[in-house]
């Protein structure tokens, strides 16, 4: 895509003008086409996000669904972040916090940033190099503070098995060897290795800032202490959330967020389709995290071209799978594995999810655009569209279950297309003998509900339906987390085929050692089709999703990096 013109060029400097911001529709999918739609940097009104599912935290270090950090994007900074502007633009790392990009040397294994003068945290004190260290610190702390990334744990240890701050024997409570802070605007990182993907790292919401004075472990999700444009005012679980201004927010240091409106919801339902209704008559602003809107309301966006000129299908990024945890019998048995692989129906899976528009069918586990993907590595023949039971029975038979098995999908219950892959699933099963029990559960509870192995093996759970996006766009930034045998935790676990084999994990290692992303790319496709092979995954498809989005908006555009309209920079005409 081509890129549009920078918005922060103009918008991060005050009061501004209205641009003419105007109500009508802009077209389909126009947002999707590297321009700006209503661009405007006036301020004032309320932007209204809902969500059918709550944020999984607050606290930037336990984050890791993707709407979550976009919605971080209004409350917290880090040294990095992705540029607030359409097309592939926004997938560039830009300095937010520090002064620069940062300054290599020793190698490509140190990294030196220098923050910027004048940023605050929301009570006014200074943001100072030993705050950002702390609030990485914070992630090491698993045993309280489980559920997001664990990239700088891999990075950043070594050797040392630092605990985290809370258990911390430094005085200061800044023991990590790895990170040192001469001065109150300097912090340097020391690697063990060149790491070609360690500044994507620093642009994570775990790497976020975190004042020790303010920090109460886990319950520090209730009121994470805000850097960005926005505060929260008040946080209900389940329910909503409201973002008001941040009074010690200092536009002049700051070229990625904007803070247009005065006010921003966050609202929680249990009704999607409600909330799809709501978004049509314009009560609602944008369903923020970003799955796209229920069947009822597709059909009439798609046949009424007053709203299909506010809605959009943008390739999200993500990919929606099955997984296969090895340690529930008989997925142990990758026979077992490749039967349900064969006798699934990929073209009733996207018609479960909502046709066509929901997503190419999937092949592999690396989606179109991620660097190392290949779409038409197709080696289960998904892509034919029609269920091969011959070869599903064949491999029953090699098995040791020619009469089929049992088993049980787990899904999450606020995820109406995911139920709907479950029970498809269900139905082609069934041809093969294979029975299969869903267990739907509330998506909060992901962290602990299939992202604890020892949870998913009690209750039998042999097939996992969820969804996945880059963390940040490389290979390691989608495919570590789930197939790293060193990423595989307690609580909060991706890697939920429990995949621990020395073969993938040694080409992450030699991908994260390449001198630069392009080196690394082909490695990530080594992995992609190492982790197939073995039969662990069934894709459903490289996902796409009808986005309905009010007119009032302004500054809108897909940024690449999330695959969402970006709210660093989204306002709204009174």
């Amino acid at each position: 895509m081509v890129a549009a013109l920078s918005l922060t060029a103009t918008a991060c400097g005050g009061g501004g003008s209205d641009n003419k911001t105007s109500t009508k529709g802009a077209g389909y999918d126009a947002a999707t086409t590297g321009k700006v739609l209503n661009a405007s940097t006036k301020k004032g009104g309320t932007l209204k996000l809902m969500s059918p599912q709550d944020v999984d935290f607050l606290d930037p270090a336990r984050s890791y669904y993707g709407f979550v950090w976009n919605i971080q994007r209004l409350y917290v900074r880090q040294l990095l972040t992705y540029d607030s502007k359409p097309g592939e633009a926004g997938t560039k790392l830009v300095p937010d916090l520090a002064e620069t990009l940062p300054v290599l040397s020793n190698g490509g294994k140190t990294y030196t940033f220098k923050i910027k003068k004048g940023v605050k945290f929301e009570d006014g004190t200074a943001i100072t190099s030993k705050d950002i260290k702390y609030g990485i610190e914070r992630v090491f702390a698993q045993d309280v503070l489980s559920g997001g990334p664990t990239y700088l744990i891999n990075v950043l240890d070594q050797g040392q098995k630092y605990p985290g701050p809370y258990k911390d024997k430094d005085p200061n409570k800044l023991g990590l060897k790895s990170v040192l802070t001469p001065d109150d605007q300097t912090i340097v990182f020391n690697l063990k290795q060149p790491n070609s993907d360690f500044s994507y790292l620093m642009a994570i919401s775990d790497s976020s800032p975190v004042p020790m004075a303010k920090d109460d472990g886990a319950k520090y999700t209730n009121h994470p202490v805000a850097t960005g444009p926005y505060k929260v005012a008040s946080f209900k679980p389940g329910k909503e959330t409201v973002f008001e201004r941040n009074p010690n927010w200092d536009p002049k240091t700051d070229k990625v967020h904007t803070g247009l409106p005065d006010k921003v919801t966050f609202t929680v339902t249990s009704n999607p389709d409600d909330m799809d209704q709501r978004l049509l008559s314009g009560d609602v602003d944008y369903a923020v995290d970003g799955t796209g809107v229920q069947q009822a309301a597709k059909i009439k966006i798609l046949q009424d071209p007053k709203y299909k000129a506010n809605a959009d299908d943008p390739f999200t990024g993500y990919i929606r799978y099955f997984a296969f945890p090895q340690t529930v019998a008989p997925f142990d048995n990758i026979e077992c594995r490749k039967a349900v692989i064969y006798a699934a129906d990929p073209k009733s899976l996207q018609t479960a999810r909502g046709g066509p528009s929901s997503g190419d069918l999937g092949a592999n586990m690396l989606p179109p655009g991620v660097p190392g993907s290949d779409k038409s590595y197709d080696p289960w023949g998904l892509t034919a569209g029609k269920p091969q039971l011959d070869k599903a029975r064949a491999a029953l038979k090699a098995c040791g279950k020619p009469n089929g098995f049992k088993t049980t999908i787990a899904v999450r219950s606020n995820k109406k297309p995911e139920v709907a892959t479950a029970e498809s699933l269900q139905a082609s099963l069934k041809a093969i003998n294979v029975d299969v029990q869903i267990a739907q559960y509330d998506g909060k509870n992901s962290s602990s509900e299939i992202g604890s192995p020892t949870n998913v093996k009690k209750k039998g759970y042999g097939i996992i339906v969820m969804g996945w996006g880059a963390d940040y766009n490389s290979g390691a930034g989608f495919l570590q987390p789930l197939v790293d045998g060193s990423f595989i935790l307690p609580n909060g676990n991706n890697n939920y085929t429990m995949l621990n084999d020395k073969t993938v994990n040694g080409l992450f290692a030699q991908a994260a050692a390449a001198k630069t992303p392009e080196e690394a790319a082909p490695i990530y496709g080594q992995v992609n089709k190492a982790i197939m092979e073995k039969a662990l995954y069934l894709p459903i498809n490289f996902d796409k999703a009808l986005v309905y989005r009010n007119p009032r908006l302004t500054n809108v555009f897909y940024n690449e990096s999330m695959g969402r309209l970006d709210l660093a920079v989204l306002g709204v005409a009174k």
